[in-house]
């Protein structure tokens, strides 16, 4: 058997364990943190969105330019692969109202718990506190609790996670020492993140509301998700989706009546007096909630508004922002290794025999199942080419 090495254990690198392990090589995860899948488990505490069940070109399509590339790896492991495997591990699923799948338990450590069970019965060893250090001598290099390790297995899948959440184990120090080694790499950059707002004081009694049933326009995409008003500025599922778009500056605005048409809007304005007033319909005409009269009023200024021009306001109002959060606050990154710096089975092609899966490749997604699908798929579709390639 022929000594395989997956560094991150992360959800990628645990699933390029399993396929490695399946093909009859004997596996060493190395994990630099003292417990494996932190990231996962953090997922989880909210409710552990697998994947999102809808038509397959669909779901390509959140993976804006990667989709090509990524399209065999997911084809291969989709929605109801993912829902099938989870099964198999013992846990019951249900896909809610739009579309995302959850653990009946809403959880990750139990679905955690079965894979690392399944994992050990493979004869997988997991090292915790094992922290790779790039190559010396052609030999990997591990900063363990006993000193420093060498290890030159068969075949090396690299798992080792994005920039954000460093805490987790995602630092992106790894890309140092592929760039060292000739490897084409793509800058990092937020995804999935929140968004700066320079609040006036007027909207602090509503931190911490959500605006809901609102829709985001940021150039050519848009978003139904509902943000929340923090003090820093806007977060949540409905920014996340945005964040190719914010992240280069394009104007952000929102729909603040989206069921509605202009032309119903224009019907409930003409029943009303003439001399109803801005804030009168905004409360008891339309009767939108607090928060959202709130950023009306503050993202107009107070302006006074001509009648003429509240309906265009509300469907298409500007929302001034100082960019995204830092990188480190995001929940994902972008950049990596590029999709050119790989081949057709995510070998880097400067160093044969090493493969890389997960978040540190090149491609972005939304929150919503998107992220952990094509983790798992391209886990998978590393740990089987490594296997493939050491059969050769």
């Amino acid at each position: 058997m022929a000594q395989t090495m997956v560094i991150g254990a992360g959800p990628a690198g645990l699933m390029a364990a399993e396929q490695l392990a399946a093909a009859g090589h004997e596996v060493v995860v190395a994990e630099a943190k003292p417990s494996v899948a932190r990231k996962f488990l953090m997922a989880g505490k909210s409710g552990l969105n697998l994947t999102k069940d809808e038509p397959f070109d669909m779901l390509m399509g959140a993976y804006g330019d990667a989709k090509d590339w990524l399209h065999p790896m997911i084809q291969a492991f989709d929605a109801q692969a993912v829902k099938a495997w989870a099964g198999d591990l013992g846990q019951e699923m249900f896909t809610g109202s739009t579309g995302r799948v959850f653990p009946k338990v809403m959880k990750a450590s139990p679905l955690l718990r079965a894979w690392l069970a399944r994992l050990d019965q493979a004869g997988v060893q997991i090292r915790t506190r094992w922290r790779w250090q790039g190559w010396q001598g052609g030999a990997l290099a591990f900063e363990t609790p006993d000193g420093m390790q060498f290890c030159s297995p068969g075949a090396t899948v690299l798992a080792l996670g994005g920039a954000s959440w460093a805490r987790l184990g995602s630092d992106g120090a790894w890309a140092q020492w592929l760039a060292d080694s000739g490897v084409d790499l793509t800058p990092f950059a937020p995804a999935n993140a929140a968004l700066s707002v320079d609040w006036s004081p007027y909207m602090q009694p509503h931190f911490g509301a959500a605006l809901k049933s609102v829709r985001w326009m940021a150039g050519d995409l848009d978003s139904r998700g509902e943000a929340t008003i923090s003090a820093k500025g806007l977060e949540g599922g409905g920014m996340y989706a945005l964040t190719p778009a914010l992240r280069a500056g394009t104007p952000l605005f929102v729909d603040l009546v989206p069921d509605v048409t202009a032309e119903g809007m224009q019907a409930r304005l003409d029943a009303k007096k003439s001399k109803a007033t801005l804030s009168h319909w905004l409360k008891n005409g339309l009767r939108l909630s607090p928060q959202k009269i709130a950023l009306f009023h503050e993202m107009t200024k107070g302006r006074a508004l001509k009648q003429t021009q509240w309906i265009g306001a509300l469907k298409n109002l500007p929302i001034r922002y100082a960019g995204l959060r830092p990188m480190e606050e995001a929940i994902s990154t972008a950049g990596g290794v590029a999709s050119g710096a790989v081949d057709s089975g995510l070998m880097l092609t400067a160093c044969p025999g090493v493969f890389c899966a997960g978040e540190m490749l090149d491609w972005e997604a939304p929150t919503g199942g998107y992220l952990l699908t094509a983790c798992l798929a391209t886990g998978r579709w590393a740990g089987q080419s490594a296997a493939t390639w050491l059969a050769r």
